[in-house]
């Protein structure tokens, strides 16, 4: 896809409108989601902070089809998702998730891992999944490792492998749950770097969910400060600084100027949250 079509003209357009999610654990309802709505245009990166176990995740998984949702809608390019009629989304290719914790299997190697879906799904045959796998990698600059295992490489690389391996299925929106949430700053450093440099090849749509405010106004086109638990939206942030960025960025004053209207209205949420003695959810 070209980076220099329009955001508004690429597809993976998500529109969540009133969205609410009440899980009944032992028959005690918590509310999870209440009445959030958020508009998200094709090959944007929108990003998601709040406090942790306010929801973010929750939202995530019922754009991935993982969960139901108790009331609202959701629609991928103007098809709905789920709503009223259909409680839960049907899982696909067009939305591929990367978790915070690796999801790749020990066993096989970099590029096998890669090619799995495609040739599972029968999308690819075998020879052409990883002739595209190792194509794939290696513009992730890991062409180098292709038959090494996981257990071999870096966290940073298996990370590449892991969006890599999401990005082979063309899907339309990639989920991104705190991918970095356990890295080094100069590791996470370089991640950043390459998934601007995948974004600009590929323009697909980003939902990033991160704790990370920096990180948020870097990589973002809008940052989506979500409130303590239930998730609503309470304020959208966006982010004017031109692309491509570098590090430098964020030593600019722009750059300062939008770190602080974003951290002020988090931390508004994080206290709230510490007050209530919020926890993690699953």
């Amino acid at each position: 896809m070209s980076k220099n079509m329009k955001i508004s003209e690429r597809l993976g357009a998500l529109s969540i409108k009133n969205v609410t999610k009440v899980y009944d654990p032992e028959g005690v309802n918590v509310k999870a989601v209440d009445n959030c709505s958020m508009e998200i245009e094709g090959g944007e990166v929108c990003m998601i902070v709040g406090p942790s176990g306010c929801g973010k995740t929750t939202l995530l998984n019922s754009i991935a089809g993982f969960h139901s949702i108790t009331e609202g809608s959701i629609h991928l390019d103007n098809e709905l998702l789920c709503g009223p009629e259909k409680p839960i989304a049907a899982q696909g290719a067009d939305r591929m998730v990367v978790f915070q914790h690796g999801a790749l299997f020990p066993w096989k190697t970099l590029q096998e891992n890669v090619a799995y879906g495609p040739t599972v799904q029968k999308t690819l045959g075998a020879k052409e999944a990883m002739s595209k796998a190792g194509d794939m990698l290696a513009e992730a600059g890991l062409g180098n490792f292709l038959t090494r295992y996981p257990g071999e490489v870096s966290s940073g690389m298996a990370r590449r492998a892991e969006i890599v391996r999401a990005l082979i299925n063309d899907p339309k929106v990639l989920l991104l749950d705190e991918p970095y949430r356990a890295m080094d700053a100069l590791t996470k450093q370089i991640m950043h770097e390459s998934l601007l440099e995948t974004y600009d090849r590929t323009g697909v749509t980003i939902f990033f969910i991160t704790h990370d405010l920096e990180e948020a106004i870097f990589l973002g086109d809008k940052v989506h400060i979500v409130t303590t638990r239930p998730c609503q939206l309470k304020k959208t942030v966006e982010v004017k600084i031109p692309r491509p960025r570098s590090y430098e960025t964020q030593s600019s004053e722009d750059f300062r100027k939008l770190l602080a209207e974003v951290n002020e209205a988090v931390h508004e949420e994080a206290v709230k949250a510490f007050q209530a003695g919020e926890r993690e959810l699953a």
